[in-house]
């Protein structure tokens, strides 16, 4: 079975940015092949990683739930469905991207979804690694579309009601009894060293922060140009961090 890892958080802590370098990060330390999912209908994983989404998984339900699909001969609708959603996959070196798409319309897609998660689930068991950007907010959890994970990064920037987010998923991980093997509160965008007053909020919440993750000029370079995260460098402060991250997770020696 795949090791399967997810980053959440609410909207404006750099998820994406950060499940990109723990893809870039995995790959380095020959965590291949490895699959990286976009679950936020935004799409924006694509570009971070140097690529560019054609198609997701949420067109793929649609066509199959409108009917509007051209099926090669032949070919079931089962088998139609698999066939597109390899068709949606984009391999890139020592990883491949798909790109979960939208949420469910108003149509009725019970039969699609079903089918769906079966293709799902033969595709991602060939892979060493899943790396999953999260949507921002709960909803992946409250649905158990995130299904269950082997490490959960819970994002947070530098504030009070970054923190109080961050319990809420974690209360809401256990309503829902999904399983994680290990979640970890990490802040993000820190200039410096994080307050000693978040430190003892986030103790009074019920969680220690498992690693702090500097604000780095060079990423919000890269962003302002519009250029991927493929092109940092290794001396880059916010890289050194994720690395150190998951050294300390002892996912990479």
């Amino acid at each position: 079975m795949p090791t399967t890892i997810a980053i959440t958080g609410k909207g404006g802590t750099g998820k994406t940015v950060v499940s990109a370098l723990t893809v870039l990060t995995l790959v380095e330390h020959n965590w291949c092949p490895l699959l990286a999912v976009d679950a936020d209908p935004n799409l924006n994983l694509d570009a971070a990683l140097g690529l560019k989404v054609e198609a997701t998984v949420g067109g793929v339900r649609e066509e199959a739930g409108s009917r509007r699909r051209a099926e090669p001969g032949g070919m079931s609708t089962a088998e139609f469905l698999e066939y597109r959603i390899h068709q949606a996959l984009l391999e890139a070196e020592g990883f491949d991207l798909l790109a979960m798409g939208r949420p469910e319309g108003p149509g009725c897609y019970c039969y699609a979804n079903e089918i769906l998660r079966g293709a799902l689930d033969r595709l991602t068991a060939a892979y060493r690694a899943i790396v999953v950007d999260c949507e921002a907010g709960l909803e992946h959890f409250s649905r158990r579309t995130a299904g269950d994970l082997d490490l959960l990064l819970i994002l947070s920037d530098p504030t009070t009601r970054g923190l109080e987010t961050a319990r809420r998923v974690l209360d809401l991980l256990t309503e829902v009894r999904t399983k994680v093997g290990e979640s970890k509160v990490v802040l993000n965008r820190v200039r410096g060293e994080p307050p000693a007053s978040l430190r003892e909020r986030a103790d009074r919440l019920g969680f220690p922060i498992a690693a702090w993750l500097p604000e780095d000029e060079q990423v919000r370079a890269l962003d302002a140009a519009g250029r991927p995260l493929t092109e940092l460098g290794p001396d880059s402060p916010l890289r050194v961090a994720v690395t150190n991250l998951y050294m300390d997770c002892g996912l990479i020696g």
